[in-house]
């Protein structure tokens, strides 16, 4: 039996995927074979096809960190799954295929309130925003919480997650079909990250006292910009450089205004920390059980169109998620 798959053949960018047959490999005591429904895309997906991501896997190798579908064999020593069990999970990567195979551990059932193409894209922004709100910064109910890049596919969780939470949110968008799709998420506000006075208008919006926690997965001009508008003993949540640029903290301004630096990898943390791991799968089931979170998905494209897929997000056009489905 042989299965398609979107294969990334040298690390030079979306240009390099080629959609290959591949072979079926036997399963693995632990192991679970997947018949792929959608494949949600990620930004570190792009940056794998470039090297650039911190995990850095030699070509050539299918990307894809989440996906949904359905079970169609299991390997000795599973428990708990069965052909036919509708499915959604991930890992470092394999997921942008027909099939996969996968740990049942890494495993969840799909919940009803969720469509494939929504499970296949949940999880990943709702394992990074929840890690954020609640492990790291322990966000509060009435707190301001300021998401740089709110339109991404993890800022959005961040948004609806914060208002879930019972905080004030306010997002950041850099046009107008993208602040309206952050509002519908559930955002108080929504600014343009491009005004000059961005740290201004978030004091304004506070009373002058200035954001509570601050989630940044852009990095850039941008990092240092909302270090202007967090207040005192405030919360900086370190979760990404969309924007291809790392930014250098002033030392002394994180002194002065008692604020924290909080770097963050959810997964690595759940690999790192098996009680972590239990604790979140058991919330991040009743979220998703409730439909917080749901995606908005705003490019929905087929198995041979992947590298147009990758593209999208590489032009900054997604609103919300990115989808490569296996059914045209």
């Amino acid at each position: 039996m042989s299965y398609r798959a979107a294969v990334c053949t040298a690390l030079t960018g979306p240009d390099s995927i080629q959609i290959e047959t591949r072979d079926r490999s036997p399963l693995k005591p632990g192991e679970v074979r997947i018949a792929i429904k959608a494949a949600g895309l990620n930004f570190p997906d792009l940056l794998m096809t470039y090297g650039k991501y911190q995990f850095r896997p030699d070509p050539p190798f299918v990307p894809g960190m989440e996906f949904s579908g359905e079970v169609i064999e299991v390997g000795s020593e599973v428990t708990g799954w069965k052909p036919g069990d509708a499915v959604m999970g991930g890992g470092k990567g394999d997921c942008i295929a027909e099939e996969a195979v996968v740990p049942s551990s890494a495993l969840v059932s799909k919940p009803d309130a969720l469509s494939w193409e929504e499970a296949a894209c949940w999880r990943a922004g709702g394992v990074t925003a929840w890690h954020a709100l609640h492990d790291k910064a322990d966000l509060k109910a009435g707190e301001t919480l300021l998401v740089l890049g709110a339109a991404g596919g993890v800022g959005m969780a961040a948004v609806s997650l914060g208002k879930h939470l019972g905080a004030i949110v306010i997002g950041t968008g850099s046009s107008p079909e993208k602040r309206e799709a952050i509002l519908a998420a559930g955002a108080d506000h929504v600014l343009d990250p491009a005004d000059p006075e961005l740290a201004t208008e978030v004091k304004e919006l506070t009373g002058g006292k200035g954001c509570d926690v601050v989630f940044d997965p852009v990095g850039g001009d941008l990092s240092i910009t909302a270090t202007r508008a967090i207040g005192w003993g405030g919360r900086f949540l370190i979760v990404g450089f969309a924007s291809g640029a790392t930014p250098s903290f002033p030392a002394n301004h994180a002194l002065i205004k008692g604020y924290s630096l909080i770097g963050l990898r959810a997964g690595e943390a759940s690999r790192r920390d098996a009680d972590l791991a239990a604790r979140t799968a058991v919330h991040l089931r009743n979220l998703a059980e409730a439909g917080v979170m749901r995606p908005h998905i705003s490019h929905r494209l087929g198995l041979d169109k992947t590298r147009e897929a990758l593209l999208v997000l590489e032009r900054r056009e997604a609103i919300g998620r990115v989808v490569v489905t296996m059914e045209d």
